[in-house]
């Protein structure tokens, strides 16, 4: 499995002068870091404006530097490279783009301005939009993969169901931390282990990425919403799925002030979508239900 890249994530370098921004290189390296931990080889695509411009170039957008015949024949060129790589590999997972960049964007790109209109605009770089069939993340949503999954962990049907959902997560390329695996799990521990479980804990929401939540019940397991909040509280994004069709008020399906600080989903298809899994379709989930036990 691969995934084909713009070649800035492997050489900042290649970047026009002055636009990245220390955020952007822990990106880069976070989005390496995903592809080394589940194997997927990553594929730089040709840079055009490197050949083009070359390096060391000021930022410009596609209207004031690259809206020429000889950068569009410059395309046509790299296109058919890019069309020999998926002859002899196959298709890509996906491609990873870099949004704003005139050629590379995913869902904005620095286009330039018509009138009044902004220099920047929805939709792909001219590079990405030649391969409109092939999936595109930006970097920013690639490296959003390391997950804590929050839920009760109490009874054996509980902990088989966190652990059937932690599996759905990575197979779908994200690193889940599940607090059931961390320590004693039991009514036995002492004192000195549950301070180190509350630390474990609390040190991995603190490395998470996002936070995802399970709140079915009645009400929600206290420690899970003790979890959503602080992860709330240090923005971290938080994604609950309530699989219960229960509701507790018109406009709530649990709580008030868990739904408001969280993204809500009914079933775990959804939540893939919500976390933008990079795997074409939905493992495990496809048919929008639970994760088996």
């Amino acid at each position: 499995m691969y995934v084909l890249c713009s070649p800035c994530i492997l050489n900042p370098r290649l970047r026009a002068d002055g636009i990245t921004k220390p955020s952007d290189i822990v990106l880069f390296e976070r989005v390496q870091e995903r592809c080394r931990k589940f194997s997927l080889e990553m594929v730089p695509l040709p840079c055009p404006e490197t050949l083009y411009l070359g390096a060391g170039r000021k930022p410009g957008t596609f209207l004031e530097r690259l809206d020429t015949p000889a950068f569009s024949a410059l395309l046509d060129n790299l296109e058919d490279q890019v069309k020999k790589i998926l002859e002899e590999r196959g298709p890509p997972l996906c491609i990873l783009g870099a949004n704003s960049s005139p050629t590379c964007g995913v869902t904005s790109t620095y286009y330039g301005s018509i009138g009044n209109e902004s220099p920047r605009r929805a939709g792909r770089g001219v590079f990405l939009s030649r391969f409109p069939l092939i999936p595109a993340m930006d970097v920013s949503l690639f490296a959003r993969y390391r997950v804590y999954l929050a839920a009760p962990l109490f009874s054996e049907a509980e902990r088989v169901y966190n652990a059937n959902l932690a599996r759905l997560l990575e197979k779908d390329l994200f690193d889940v931390y599940l607090p059931q695996e961390s320590g004693d799990d039991t009514d036995m521990r002492d004192e000195e282990e549950q301070g180190r479980l509350f630390f474990t804990n609390k040190k991995a929401l603190e490395d998470a990425d996002c936070v995802v939540a399970v709140i079915d019940g009645a009400d929600a397991d206290s420690g899970t919403a003790w979890e959503m909040g602080y992860a709330y509280a240090i923005k971290k994004p938080v994604f609950a799925i309530r699989t219960d069709f229960r509701r507790v008020g018109r406009n709530e399906k649990v709580n008030l002030m868990l739904e408001e600080s969280a993204t809500v989903m009914t079933s775990t298809r959804h939540l893939l979508d919500a976390l933008h899994s990079p795997v074409p379709g939905v493992n495990g989930g496809a048919d929008g239900e639970s994760p088996p036990s």
